[in-house]
């Protein structure tokens, strides 16, 4: 698979990394020219260079810039992305008096709906945003013996499909959690995780399967 990364950051780099990995092909574009060669040469992608670089290259392209900057470099790139899959990663996030918030309204407010009205003619998947650029950098990571899940969200089935065959990929399961209109819930439970962690918590504990449960009883 042919993908384009817009972005020269931590997650750009895990992820290109892990995609290189796993046997695609990937060219960087970062608003910093130099810095998205430098990184391409470091995981060893195709190439790098400016943004329309790597929107015009990608069957795929991810946004893996800051929340705040991430519509106005998609606008200008509306063109090239027309008919991409546009995989947005952003965890749209500011500090707050209680933890890390949302800096969108949440609900039907997301950054992948943004997005999306960005460049209308892409076909947009919330996906990649809910773990730590350091568990892209392990090799098809595994914990408590299951792959990883990677949860999506997604309005177009041949985006949702090629979502899900580029997660395969990867070595990990994809989730399909619904339509783009499901987008928000992803983006808060990225933000919710985050504070957890920075408390010093542990995030999976407060999800634990219900199948763990001693004497549980399916159905």
């Amino acid at each position: 698979m042919r993908i384009g990364i817009l972005g020269t950051g931590a997650m750009a780099g895990a992820l290109g990394g892990a995609w290189v990995r796993a046997g695609h092909e990937v060219v960087v574009g970062g608003r910093d020219a130099a810095a998205a060669r430098k990184l391409a040469g470091a995981i060893g992608a195709a190439g790098g260079g400016e943004p329309v670089e790597a929107a015009r290259f990608g069957q795929a392209v991810l946004v893996a810039l800051p929340a705040g900057a991430a519509e106005p470099v998609v606008a200008s790139l509306a063109d090239e992305l027309a008919g991409r899959v546009l995989l947005d990663c952003t965890v749209p996030m500011a500090p707050g008096p209680d933890g890390p918030a949302l800096t969108t309204a949440g609900a039907a407010d997301s950054m992948a709906g943004r997005l999306a009205s960005a460049a209308p003619a892409a076909r947009v998947v919330k996906a990649f945003g809910v773990c730590h650029e350091s568990i892209w950098s392990l090799p098809r990571p595994r914990f408590e013996g299951a792959p990883l899940g990677v949860p999506y969200c997604a309005d177009d089935r041949s985006a949702a499909a090629l979502t899900a065959e580029l997660v395969a990929s990867m070595g990990c399961t994809p989730v399909h959690c619904g339509g783009l209109d499901r987008a928000g819930l992803l983006e808060a439970t990225a933000v919710f995780a985050i504070g957890v962690w920075w408390a010093g918590g542990e995030a999976r504990h407060v999800f634990p399967s219900p199948a763990l449960a001693p004497g549980v009883v399916d159905g």
